[in-house]
């Protein structure tokens, strides 16, 4: 894949910092930068203060990956963690005192104080901007021929590589944040979409990855829903780890991968439906939190209307993804010879589903529902999580094709840019805000792999077409993936509210950039486009 004329594109919130694919990062002091909308890159970590500016206005040209740049007439690279070395006109502005700055000739280098290394100022440049450049050489580009495919694309493989972490304390092997600034921790469900799009073009950092979380496992067999060094929470996301392994392993005997893992997927799983089935119906309800802005952060759907006024509900998604764990847990048990834990986990995944259709489903609303434990009724908020039984194969062919008529449907979930997320019709509760209107790629991508389990081919590759051009043209425009995206159509992510407000200068009330599952699952749609 070629770079020089395809990595263009210039605009704020695109993030620089080493990647733990060539060599040691620093969770605590490492060097992360971001762009603005003008020639400057404003630093974020270790603290976040301080500027390099390169020129006025937005850059004329540019070359921009997330570890090395040419803006103009200046380049730059980051050799390590610490450190910024530079070549051609720069400016340092408000730096905090926890930097080092040295200058010679052209050259300029700037490193953390703590770690600073002045011999860096010698480096030589050229052959180390190759080296980051050769990354690209190799990469599959899946005979793609559109331009803009070409370049969102070549900014996927870009990202995604700078959310790789090195080991680091409590995380003993290299690990993906979703950004590395501001969420830079582990997350569970995240790491399992960053390695969907890993395995393209390295299948085993891939499993690498997913290790990372399996070895955040507690002893009482909870997956934390976000690791960092010295530091886990104590709720979990969607489990969607299994998954992700039979994904990793499909056409490939991985006996010993397998092995590693299984025990414990086994106890995690034992330790959800142990702790998260309060009234023993044998189905699962997520956590339910008080912060009005994150009712639910176990779900990923933190400020879903779902969540409004319930305490605890039997989730469709939660439900989904757990039986969809079990049939993959039956699989692997049958490839270890495990017989009687595979018929196990046989039985979980169809009373699971059985349990569903008894429970959830709403045949008016062509969906599944939530379900109010405290009350026993559904809670009426028709929301894509509802979609979300079709990858587990829940739905009987009659119900499935009633929910593909509603995903369909303008006056539901066929809005401008599918898959919203929550129906046109829930018109008192929809924001553009996170979960409460706008797309995510990877429920598109989720519904997308369900539709195909039903022998959807054509609308499952309708729905990503769709995704694709929106996540490129947004690419283009303002250089970097977004965390959501608008469903009507109205306005830019960068104008979209995140948890009640929309402020550019407090990054957890403003779309994320730079986000790393719509990054690596658009490579993978990229690549099954390219299959059919």
């Amino acid at each position: 894949m070629r770079t020089t004329d395809i990595l263009d594109r210039w605009g704020r919130g695109q993030l620089l910092a080493c990647s733990g694919m060539d060599g040691e990062t620093d969770f605590e002091n490492g060097l992360v930068l971001r762009t603005e909308d003008e020639a400057v890159l404003r630093i974020r970590l270790p603290e976040n203060r301080g500027a390099i500016v390169f020129g006025s206005g937005v850059p004329a040209s540019c070359v921009l990956t997330s570890d090395c740049f040419r803006i103009d007439g200046t380049a730059g690279l980051l050799p390590d963690a610490h450190h910024l070395l530079l070549e051609g006109r720069v400016e340092f502005r408000e730096l905090p005192d926890c930097f080092s700055v040295l200058r010679k000739g052209n050259r300029s280098l700037l490193g953390v104080k703590e770690f600073f290394r002045p011999g860096l100022l010698e480096l030589d440049f050229e052959s180390e901007w190759n080296r980051r450049l050769d990354f690209f050489a190799d990469l599959p580009d899946f005979g793609v021929r559109r331009e803009s495919t070409r370049k969102t694309l070549a900014k996927a493989y870009s990202q995604l590589k700078g959310q790789i972490c090195s080991p680091c304390r409590n995380i003993p092997c290299r690990w993906t944040t979703p950004d590395r600034w501001p969420h830079r921790a582990m997350w569970l469900w995240d790491s399992v979409f960053h390695a969907i799009g890993l395995r393209h073009f390295d299948p085993d950092l891939a499993k690498e990855t997913l290790t990372a979380v399996l070895e955040s496992q507690l002893e009482d067999g909870l997956i934390p829903h976000m690791t960092k060094p010295g530091w886990h929470s104590g709720i979990t996301q969607p489990p969607i780890l299994a998954f992700g392994v039979r994904l990793l392993t499909e056409g490939r005997r991985e006996d010993d991968f397998l092995r590693r893992s299984y025990p414990r997927l086994k106890r995690y799983l034992e330790w959800i439906m142990e702790h998260r089935d309060a009234d023993g119906n044998g189905l699962v309800e997520w956590t339910i939190e008080g912060d009005p802005l994150c009712r639910s952060g176990e779900s990923g759907m933190d400020n879903s209307p779902r969540f409004d006024g319930a305490t605890r509900l039997d989730a469709p998604d939660f439900n989904a993804f757990l039986s969809l764990e079990c049939e993959c847990m039956a699989e692997f048990a049958e490839q270890l010879s495990l017989k009687d834990e595979a018929e196990r986990w046989r039985r979980d995944h169809i009373r699971r589903n059985a349990r569903m259709n008894e429970l959830l489903w709403s045949d008016s609303e062509r969906l599944y529902l939530d379900r109010d434990i405290l009350t026993g009724g559904c809670t009426g908020i028709s929301a894509s999580s509802g979609f979300l039984p079709l990858i587990c194969g829940a739905p009987s062919r009659e119900q499935a094709e009633r929910m593909l008529a509603n995903l369909n449907d303008p006056e539901t979930f066929a809005t401008p840019f599918r898959v919203p997320s929550i129906s046109r019709a829930c018109r008192a509760f929809y924001r553009k805000d996170m979960w409460r209107g706008p797309v995510w790629i990877n429920i598109n991508w989720l519904i997308a792999f369900g539709l195909e389990r039903y022998g959807w081919t054509e609308e499952a590759r309708k729905l990503r077409e769709e995704t694709v051009r929106e996540v490129e043209k947004f690419y283009c425009k303002y250089g970097t993936f977004f965390e959501f995206y608008d469903d009507r159509g109205e306005c830019d992510p960068p104008e979209l509210m995140r948890k009640g407000s929309c402020s550019p200068s407090d990054p957890y009330h403003q779309v994320f950039h730079d986000y790393g599952w719509s990054a690596s699952l658009y490579i993978d749609m990229i690549w099954k486009l390219q299959q059919n």
